[in-house]
């Protein structure tokens, strides 16, 4: 029996190692295949039979900005767009969580579920109203306008998280300091964020990758003025460019160039990030 059972756990952990293999590989073949590119590395189409073309050369990544001498600029706008929003939601959004989760804030359990339904609407939605909203406030197309959107549009995803991590973490400490007469600003500062130090950094991360993959939203609120990263690689994409792959393969590497460097310098965190919290019913 006990050997039955040995074979049955192998069984399950080869099969779990396997998935975890065919999900690694379809994730990391497209971005090979388009990061070999942007070095000269790419298939022969042309050839029979098929071989590839072996040339690494940095001139495609010269080219990029030759095709949009603007984009180390873009390149700028959208790390700042997408940095202040993450920074913006995360700050906002655990203070409401806090207010939600804690004594007082007895609807929590109750909004929970529409925060994660808000969460996942389409971004159409809600671009066209802010984008109605941005006009009259005149913030359309400016960078202000379109960090507060993309901002709000990730709020209720933090919101989520947030009170799911508060609502489930230990209370003992926060308990002791109200009875010490600790105020709530100090036991904001003290107690709660350094205990929920991991999981704000890794939703700061995590809202700064949706942020940094924003393309509805500043394709619609923004035009002249401002232009992100997204809305600019659509563009090496266009029949009226007719660019090479090679040289928009170059652009898109580029933009995962922060994505990669954030994930590596913040990697302990994300293994952290969790939407796991015992429910309303398991705190009383």
């Amino acid at each position: 029996m006990r050997d039955f059972l040995s074979m049955r756990h192998h069984g399950r952990e080869w099969a779990r190692a396997l998935f975890l293999a065919a999900a690694v590989l379809v994730v990391l073949i497209p971005l090979a295949w388009t990061a070999l590119a942007a070095i000269g590395i790419q298939p022969d189409n042309n050839s029979s039979p098929p071989s590839w073309i072996i040339r690494p050369t940095i001139d495609h990544v010269a080219e990029v900005s030759v095709v949009e001498p603007a984009f180390w600029q873009e390149l700028a706008t959208s790390v700042g767009v997408s940095a202040i929003a993450a920074v913006l939601a995360t700050a906002i959004s655990f203070l409401a969580a806090f207010g939600l989760a804690r004594p007082g804030g007895r609807s929590g359990h109750r909004l929970s579920p529409a925060l994660l339904v808000m969460a996942s609407l389409p971004a159409m939605a809600y671009v066209l109203p802010l984008s109605d909203v941005l006009r009259r406030l005149g913030l359309l197309d400016t960078l202000p306008g379109v960090t507060f959107a993309e901002a709000a549009a990730t709020a209720p995803l933090a919101v989520f998280v947030f009170y799911a991590s508060l609502v489930g973490g230990p209370h003992e400490d926060e308990e002791a300091a109200r009875l010490e007469g600790v105020g709530l600003i100090s036991l904001l500062w003290n107690v709660v964020l350094p205990a929920a130090a991991p999981i704000i950094t890794a939703t700061l991360v995590v809202l700064f990758v949706l942020d940094w993959n924003q393309l509805l939203i500043p394709l619609v609120l923004t035009g002249i003025q401002v232009r992100t990263l997204p809305v600019i690689l659509t563009d090496f994409f266009t029949l009226e460019r007719e660019l090479d792959w090679p040289t928009a393969a170059a652009a898109l590497t580029i933009s995962l160039v922060p994505l990669l460097v954030l994930v590596v310098l913040f990697h302990r965190f994300l293994e952290r990030f969790s939407l796991a919290g015992r429910g309303p019913a398991e705190t009383m």
